[in-house]
């Protein structure tokens, strides 16, 4: 029997460099598991659409579809809008079982794909205790999100840095720039920021320029197709599969 089709939903953006991003996380998610059929649909901005790929696997006799959301948090996308796509699919594709998998965060691959992406700018494990990191997300007005990053913030100080906050591109405070200053105001010898978002994109441009305007010493880039991130994408899958019929529906 097939395994289900791995649906990987993303929002979308104006912004050529978020599609393009995302494609080529889900591409190697297909280079982890070569077997696994892999499909990528986005909730607005780009093609192809979620009904759009739906429809058409239901067309070519798909028989279950997981729909994993490429998501950090849970917050509206991942409660309401995405929910609402798939309650939709169901009712006009009912051939189609539709499985909806968990948010990608808190995980630990997260922490290891920041990690690499700090590595990346320039910081060794050395660094860390005259080193304050910002986590910078893109923010949302969901409290549960919110919650979620600073909760992050405080299991990534006890990996060596000698403070970790977070910040918010939108709807929360603070910004980037403002906790970049607050450490200086602190004593803190060096500063880097961690955007803690998957794709580049208006929101993640709006960290770097306030790393940049803070006069941060190190700017990590964005996740990306990260290989601990691309195994996470797996994992929440698997997750997704395990569980009992129809629980995930909703």
């Amino acid at each position: 029997m097939a395994s289900p089709v791995l649906l990987v939903v993303a929002h979308g953006s104006r912004d050529p460099r978020h599609a393009a991003t995302v494609h080529a996380l889900t591409a190697r998610v297909r280079s982890l598991r070569p077997g696994l059929r892999v499909e990528t649909g986005f909730l607005e901005f780009n093609a192809p659409s979620v009904p759009r790929v739906l429809e058409r696997l239901a067309s070519e006799g798909a028989g279950e579809v997981v729909a994993l959301p490429l998501l950090l948090t849970r917050a509206f996308h991942a409660k309401t809008d995405i929910p609402a796509v798939l309650h939709e699919a169901r009712t006009r594709l009912p051939g189609l079982r539709i499985t909806q998998a968990g948010v990608l965060g808190p995980s630990p691959l997260l922490n290891a794909a920041l990690e690499q992406r700090l590595a990346e700018a320039g910081l060794s494990p050395a660094d860390r205790p005259t080193t304050g990191l910002v986590l910078a997300s893109a923010g949302s007005t969901d409290p549960e999100a919110s919650a979620v990053i600073a909760d992050i913030a405080r299991e990534l100080r006890h990996t060596g840095w000698c403070a970790v906050r977070p910040a918010f591109a939108s709807a929360s405070l603070p910004r980037t720039a403002d906790v970049v200053r607050a450490l200086r105001a602190d004593g803190v010898r060096r500063v880097a920021v961690a955007p803690y978002v998957i794709a580049p994109g208006r929101l993640p441009d709006r960290i770097a320029a306030g790393a940049r305007e803070a006069g941060a010493d190190a700017l990590a880039a964005v996740l990306g197709p990260s290989p601990a991130l691309a195994r996470l994408l797996l994992t929440r899958y698997d997750e997704a599969r395990v569980v009992a019929p129809g629980a995930m529906s909703a």
